[in-house]
């Protein structure tokens, strides 16, 4: 194509655009990191009733998770959970909620406000919540699903991992044949329990027992109160945070059945409207939600060679975990 002629076409492509023809909308800017509007999305079923199906399939944790460079962000679960009830809330068409659940948990307070969200969501709305596991629902999963009026398990599901876990290392060996030598101040001998720049004493390890072992009375005693079916025996037996296959959760009274996520989502339909029900998911612009295992893309920043996510494990300050990732050797 000649100069003049690809001059004329561009002087044409600008007629075009200033005539009102076309339009272009949306965020154009790479670095922003306002997140754009929720939008809904039916993924299957047909009616006037909705039931809203929400994702819990990440580490559950209060941090947003940044993307390739720093462009851009995700929002934390919980605050992506909360803006679903929110938005929920105002619908009166949305009959129920199911959770579809496929983590292995995270940090203590996370899956304690998201379990609280939801609590506070099924007071308000008076809706009916059933928890469905994938893959996996443990620990701080496990945790959510507590609130859910029924808990079902499909037959590959790993659950259990009732507990609480603190990682933690000792890196003062390394540090004094590198030559390297720990000033830490502190204001008193206990400020610094749990640091990886020295041994821990027994009177440490002490302390931070007594803070795992009140989170974890807090977690059984949530887990007697929301699942009656459990007996004395059944929570003494998952006490020590064992994992479960569905087939023991069942028999222990952790799950209320066994079942695939699309018998649930009908199984709900039913209940709620005698018509069907749509069940919807509420995406934003970018996210694909074609059918009722869709899930939000992965940031580009996430490299990971051995497929294990560690959201909540890779901060350098101690965290507190109702998480089953069991440690590299």
């Amino acid at each position: 194509m000649s100069i003049t002629r690809t001059l004329r076409f561009s002087l044409l492509s600008l007629v075009v655009l200033l005539s009102g023809c076309v339009f272009i909308t949306g965020n154009l800017n790479p670095f922003s990191s306002t997140p754009e509007p929720l939008e809904e999305h039916v993924v299957s079923g047909e009616g006037s009733a909705k039931i809203l199906l929400i994702d819990i399939s990440r580490t559950i944790t209060n941090q947003e998770e940044a993307g390739a460079f720093g462009v851009s962000r995700r929002e934390s679960l919980t605050a992506r959970i909360d803006e679903e009830l929110r938005r929920a809330a105002d619908d009166d068409k949305v009959r129920a909620v199911v959770l579809r659940i496929n983590s292995p948990g995270g940090t203590v307070t996370a899956s304690d406000v998201i379990y609280h969200q939801l609590m506070a969501f099924k007071a308000a709305r008076h809706l009916p919540v059933t928890a469905q596991f994938l893959d996996m629902g443990t620990s701080g999963a496990y945790y959510i699903a507590l609130a859910a009026d029924e808990i079902v398990a499909s037959p590959t599901t790993v659950t259990g991992s009732v507990g609480v876990i603190m990682y933690g290392v000792n890196v003062s060996g390394l540090m004094d044949k590198l030559g390297v030598q720990n000033q830490t101040i502190k204001s008193g001998a206990r400020k610094d329990v749990g640091s990886p720049l020295r041994p821990m004493t027994p009177e440490d390890q002490a302390i931070l027992q007594g803070v795992l072992d009140g989170m974890q009375q807090r977690f059984l005693g949530l887990v007697r109160e929301r699942r009656s079916s459990l007996n004395a025996e059944g929570a003494q037996l998952i006490s020590d945070g064992r994992i479960l296959t569905a087939d023991q959760a069942l028999q222990l009274g952790m799950v209320d059945r066994i079942g695939y996520l699309q018998d649930t989502l009908q199984t709900v339909s039913q209940r709620v409207s005698a018509g069907g029900a749509r069940v919807i998911m509420y995406r934003r612009p970018q996210e694909f939600a074609e059918n009722i295992y869709s899930a939000a893309p992965p940031l580009p920043s996430q490299l990971n060679l051995i497929n294990l996510d560690l959201g909540a494990g890779a901060h350098a300050s101690p965290q507190f975990l109702y998480m089953w990732q069991p440690p590299l050797e």
